[in-house]
């Protein structure tokens, strides 16, 4: 078992791909290129890791399978590559959760980060005016929820070693790309400065904007699960702890004026 993600799995960096131990199934990873996103970096003549990150969606015990499909709730994994694109960091290219066939909603999505350095930056809109933008910084163990709806990415803070992470989301899940493509990506662009740590540029495809940088916040009160074990130890222990993911309106009160 491992202890930080619950499940008998491993993380192969190398390959950037999941192993998956007895128990528990998964699928064949999936790669995306550079060349398939070069259109969200500052510079898409930049050169770095020919494959960026591996996606791995529904991972699971393989005695949780039928609870999971009950939930509507899907585990997922993503593996990065080490390094970095130019003077930018290695990046996912981001996207909108379609609406849910059966909740009607966007619905929400949680990280939880095995290992690496992440940010996980989220905007309200794709739109000229992108509403509020965070930029949140989490470190191996720590959980970001991104709310309903928004626009969102995975960055990998630190070049010099691979990130990797968990996820929690709708079984029904889809991507829109779409939007953010026609923007040439989020309203606020990461990249290294002169002592290599992450600065932000903004993106003159939107109007003005305020970009929040944060750590995470403490869910217990909003939405009603502590950072203490694991995302899957916690599902296993009480599966009903994450049906706001798959059924959104559950926690409909807190979702305006949610602060990730």
């Amino acid at each position: 078992m491992n202890s930080l993600t619950g499940l008998t799995i491993s993380i192969n960096n190398q390959a950037l791909s999941i192993e998956y131990g007895n128990g528990v199934f998964g699928p064949t990873i999936e790669w995306r290129k550079f060349n398939d996103i070069k259109h969200i970096y500052l510079d898409s003549r930049s050169k770095g890791p020919e494959i960026s990150y591996g996606i791995a969606m529904d991972i699971g015990k393989g005695n949780h399978k039928e609870l999971l499909i009950q939930k509507n709730i899907l585990f997922g994994a993503m593996v990065f590559a080490s390094g970095q694109i130019g003077n930018e960091p290695i990046k996912s290219q981001g996207h909108i959760h379609k609406t849910s066939i059966h909740s009607g909603w966007s619905p929400p999505e949680i990280y939880e980060i095995w290992q690496g350095s992440a940010i996980i930056y989220m905007q309200e809109f794709i739109a000229d005016y992108p509403g509020r933008c965070y930029a949140i910084s989490a470190e191996k163990g720590a959980f970001v929820v991104v709310p309903p709806g928004w626009a969102h990415c995975s960055i990998s803070a630190d070049p010099t070693s691979s990130l990797a992470f968990g996820a929690c989301c709708d079984r029904n899940y889809g991507f829109i790309y779409e939007p953010i493509k026609e923007k040439n990506g989020f309203a606020w662009i990461p990249y290294f400065d002169e002592n290599n740590k992450i600065a932000w540029k903004e993106n003159p495809m939107y109007t003005q904007s305020i970009l929040i940088r944060k750590s995470p916040e403490d869910y217990s009160t909003s939405l009603g699960f502590t950072h203490n074990k694991p995302l899957y130890t916690l599902f296993e222990e009480n599966p009903s702890i994450f049906e706001f993911v798959s059924n959104p309106s559950l926690k409909e009160s807190i979702w305006n004026s949610f602060i990730p």
